[in-house]
C-alpha cells in the first residue's frame, strides 16, 4: 500500500541529486530496515512542521530511526557539502563566478526552549533569551558559513570564525564583507583582515524615518526570511548548537535544491 504523500516530500528530480550525499552505506545494506528516501522525507517533515520527533506520522519511518540517521548525516556534514555544491551550480546558472568575492555577515536571535535553555544567553538589544545564529551569505543570499552562540555574545566577536569558515569554503575568494554597525571597531576589522577580508560597514541614513532598505544588507535579512519558512528553526529547539547549525544547512539545501531543479526544468 502506498503511503500518504506530504508537501515536504523530496521529488524524483531532487532525490536524484541528493541520494549520493546521503548514502553513507549501501541502500541494500542488511541493517537497513527502511528506505533512505523515506527517512529523508521524515527529516524534511520535521524541519518543515516543527513538530516533536515523537509526533512523526505513522506512515513515515519510526521517529527513532529518522532521528538516528539524521544525527549521522549531521555529523558527516552532508548538508554543508550539499549547500556548497548547490551554491556553485546556482551561481554559474545565473552567470556569476563559481565562488563569490563578497559576503554579508549578520545574526538573528532565536528564543530558547527547555531543550536549549542551559546554553541560552540574554540578548539585551532584542530583549530575548536564547541563541544567536551568526550567518555569512553571498550576494545572492546563499549560505556560506554559520555559527551558533548564546544570545549574549557580541556579533563583532564572531568575525574571525565566520571569516575563517567563509574563506575555507570559497578557496580564499572573498575579498569584502558587508556588515551593520554592530561590527564596528578595530578588533572585528583586524580579525577580518587576518583572513584577507575587508569589512564594509553599511550605516543607517542619519535622517532615518521608518523602515529603510539598506544596500547589500537586505540580502542576509532575506536569507533569514527564507529560513523562517521552516518551523523547526522558529525557535531553538535543539539540545546541541551543532544540531541547530546542521538543520540550518538542511533548510538551505532544501530551498536551493528546489531552485536548482526548477532551473534545470526551465532550461530543458
Amino acid at each position: 500500500m502506498n503511503r500518504k504523500t506530504y508537501p515536504s516530500d523530496v521529488t524524483d528530480e531532487e532525490w536524484a541529486f541528493v541520494a549520493p550525499y546521503l548514502t553513507l552505506m549501501r541502500e541494500d545494506a542488511p541493517q537497513r530496515d527502511y528506505s533512505l528516501r523515506d527517512v529523508f522525507n521524515g527529516l524534511r517533515w520535521i524541519i518543515r512542521t516543527g513538530a516533536q520527533w515523537r509526533m512523526m506520522p505513522h506512515d513515515l519511518p519510526p521517529w527513532a530511526t529518522v532521528y538516528q540517521q539524521s544525527q549521522r548525516w549531521l555529523k558527516a556534514g552532508v548538508f554543508e557539502a550539499m549547500v556548497h555544491d548547490l551554491r556553485a551550480l546556482l551561481r554559474l546558472a545565473q552567470g556569476r563566478g563559481e565562488q563569490p568575492s563578497a559576503a554579508i555577515f549578520d545574526s538573528r536571535t532565536l528564543q530558547s526552549t527547555p531543550e536549549s535553555g542551559e546554553r541560552a544567553g540574554y540578548d539585551g538589544a532584542k530583549r530575548k533569551k536564547g541563541s544567536k545564529v551568526h550567518a555569512a551569505v553571498d550576494t545572492l543570499g546563499y549560505l556560506l558559513a554559520l555559527r551558533v552562540t548564546p544570545a549574549n555574545q557580541q556579533d563583532r566577536d564572531q568575525v574571525a570564525e565566520l571569516a575563517r569558515q567563509v574563506q575555507a569554503v570559497t578557496d580564499q575568494h572573498v575579498e569584502v564583507a558587508f556588515v551593520d554597525q554592530g561590527y564596528t571597531g578595530d578588533e572585528p576589522e583586524q580579525a577580518a583582515a587576518e583572513a584577507d577580508i575587508r569589512l564594509i560597514v553599511v550605516k543607517l541614513p542619519e535622517a532615518k524615518k521608518g523602515f529603510v532598505l539598506l544596500p547589500r544588507r537586505w540580502v542576509v535579512e532575506r536569507s533569514f526570511g527564507w529560513s523562517g519558512r521552516f518551523r523547526r528553526l522558529a525557535r531553538d529547539y535543539e539540545r546541541l548548537p551543532e544540531t541547530l547549525k546542521g538543520l540550518h544547512f538542511l533548510a538551505f539545501a532544501v530551498l536551493m535544491l528546489a531552485q536548482f531543479v526548477h532551473h534545470i526544468a526551465f532550461v530543458l
